[in-house]
């Protein structure tokens, strides 16, 4: 583990080339203090005073460099640790509930924290975000027992713990949750103009719009270079008793159109076993989106976040520019986020 976490950082980011942000190193300085006051040694815990929070939250807007943070602080780390897509973590939960003869809520929630602090004593979640009413309705007892099990969580996000599952259905039951997280975790706001994402370093090379006969023509010639001399296929993978086809797949590299996989009844557990068989995807004909196809703009976002936790690049068609997408309301502060990832996604090498 580095002395300082400063140095080493600014030394990170010289080597990637990237910009020092002071609000950037300021998230740095409150790292180190958290992680003095939750993996120093037994002795030093015992005589200390200072309460030691469990939880590191940083939120703020989308590419201002929270998920480069604490990429860097999580991999500074020699403790047992597990970083996580959330949406991956709660299906293997409810997966974990499904095995159990023993359907006490309580019990199960206690034998699947005693499970998960045999592999890791930190867990990260980043891109925190919750949509699911089931999730919603269990996170606070579940995340009670993961910090009374002295498990550690970092966590990156768009939106203030205050602020979670806002306008959820039955949020009431959300609230306990808030209530740990808030008694329970070091907050901080990650507060930069620009998003690096978009710079003029990183500019899209695979977004193509709007959809007419010229796109359509680039996007195909793009895909035949891709996949010459790939063998075609189908393939059709299976998830707990469905079935999905991909019809367009060659090697590794597959292609989708949005209907495909936004306008069916898909979600985060499907979308992981398709992406375990690519490792290039284009996706083609995405809409503009309002309060009428909010349903397929929920499943674009969950899709997107999987496809950007795993490193998969793409490439995509549309109607529009990515800064004249438009979104549902309710939908409005994740889609941030999406947008942002499109820009990285589509030109990543």
């Amino acid at each position: 583990m580095p002395k300082t976490f400063e140095k080493d950082f600014i030394s990170y980011c010289n080597n990637q080339e990237l910009e020092v942000n002071p609000n950037q190193i300021t998230v740095i300085k409150k790292l180190e203090q958290y992680y003095k006051s939750n993996f120093k040694s037994f002795f030093s815990k015992l005589f200390s005073k200072q309460y030691s929070k469990k939880g590191f939250y940083l939120f703020g807007g989308v590419g201002v460099g929270k998920t480069m943070i604490l990429n860097f602080f999580f991999d500074q780390l020699d403790q047992k640790k597990l970083r996580q897509h959330f949406n991956e973590f709660m299906l293997s939960f409810h997966d974990f509930v499904h095995e159990r003869k023993d359907k006490n809520e309580e019990n199960v929630i206690n034998q699947f924290v005693k499970n998960l602090k045999s592999k890791a004593s930190l867990i990260y979640f980043d891109e925190f975000q919750v949509t699911n009413i089931v999730d919603a309705m269990i996170l606070g007892k579940l995340f009670d027992q993961i910090f009374k099990e002295d498990i550690k969580i970092i966590v990156t996000s768009n939106t203030k713990i205050s602020e979670l599952y806002k306008d959820g259905l039955q949020r009431d039951q959300f609230k306990p949750f808030i209530k740990i997280m808030e008694g329970q975790s070091i907050d901080h706001e990650l507060k930069i103009e620009d998003d690096y994402r978009k710079s003029n370093d990183n500019q899209k090379q695979r977004y193509f719009y709007p959809l007419n006969q010229e796109t359509n023509f680039k996007i195909n010639k793009f895909f035949r270079t891709i996949t010459k001399d790939k063998k075609h296929s189908k393939i059709t993978i299976n998830v707990k008793g469905r079935d999905f086809k991909i019809e367009n797949f060659y090697e590794g590299i597959a292609r989708f159109n949005f209907n495909d996989l936004c306008d069916q009844n898909l979600g985060a557990e499907d979308y992981l076993e398709i992406i375990k068989n690519c490792k290039f995807i284009v996706i083609d004909q995405i809409p503009k989106f309002n309060d009428t196809n909010s349903n397929q703009q929920q499943r674009f976002i969950t899709l997107l976040d999987v496809i950007y936790d795993k490193n998969i690049s793409i490439a995509v068609t549309s109607n529009q520019s990515l800064d004249k997408f438009t979104s549902s309301r309710l939908l409005e502060k994740p889609f941030k986020r999406t947008i942002s990832r499109l820009y990285e996604l589509t030109s990543r090498e």
